[in-house]
């Protein structure tokens, strides 16, 4: 593995790579290596994935990689909207379905039902299950106003009492949806969404964390170079000493 460039902020390692591909190979190295590790000393490990573009490339990169036994692992997903069909194409269940649980056949796939009845219900239903064992790797990306999953910065709380809550979703990521052709319109985007909390990430193991392309890089400055606050919720990642960052020279331009 090559990385154009490695670093240290705060407690955060971060690994610069000259390219998105390149990015996702030596990304998904290590994080099959990790997995590898963590299977030689106990019979099953947890993996908690996202569903943003910046995975695209690693989902790919790791699930083409035949060395590992998916058939050993139980997967969770970060986030979901509320009140969309699981067969909607921009439903987060239906893309790790189709991307992931197809293709590997997991021991086990736990999907946020966001078509539930009860959300309240579904939040507590979902906090047992990833509380029933350590999670051990998280993949995740980071938004271009520095949320983490769906913690936008007015709902963020590092010290979050809960794992899984309600939140309603800021305009801006709601744009963002339309304009990656998940939606055909702003209205169509659900104003709210189910998602783990930063309390829940902050407790996985191992955190692997992405972002590429030139409109990450204002936010990644924020994130590495501004204070640790809600406001930039990704910034509690420099407190992880698990933790990686995986950028490209778009996204790191401005550090």
């Amino acid at each position: 593995m090559k990385f154009e460039q490695q670093l240290a902020v705060d407690q955060l390692s971060v690994y610069i790579s000259k390219t998105e591909e390149i990015l996702a190979r030596n990304s998904a190295k290590i994080a099959q290596e990790y997995l590898e590790n963590v299977l030689e000393n106990k019979p099953e490990a947890s993996i908690l994935l996202a569903t943003g573009n910046s995975q695209l490339k690693f989902l790919d990169a790791l699930i083409s990689n035949s060395k590992i036994d998916w058939s050993r692992l139980k997967l969770f997903h970060l986030d979901e909207y509320l009140g969309i069909d699981p067969e909607h194409p921009a439903s987060f269940r239906y893309y790790l379905r189709e991307k992931v649980e197809k293709r590997v056949e997991p021991q086990v796939f736990h999907y946020l039902e966001g078509d539930t009845l009860e959300p309240l219900r579904e939040c507590d239903r979902y906090t047992k299950l990833l509380q029933a064992q350590p999670i051990d790797l998280c993949c995740l990306g980071i938004g271009t106003n520095g949320h983490l999953a769906f913690n936008e910065p007015p709902v963020a709380n590092f010290n979050d009492p809960y794992w899984v809550k309600i939140v309603r979703l800021e305009k801006e990521t709601r744009q963002v949806q339309v304009e990656q052709g998940h939606f055909s319109y702003f209205d169509q985007v659900p104003q709210y969404a189910l998602t783990v909390t930063i309390s829940m990430i902050l407790s996985c193991q191992k955190i692997l964390c992405f972002a590429s392309g030139n409109n990450k890089a204002s936010i990644i400055q924020r994130m590495l170079k501004g204070e640790i606050n809600s406001s930039c919720p990704a910034s509690i990642l420099r407190q992880h000493s698990k933790a990686i960052l995986f950028l490209d020279w778009e996204s790191a331009k401005l550090l």
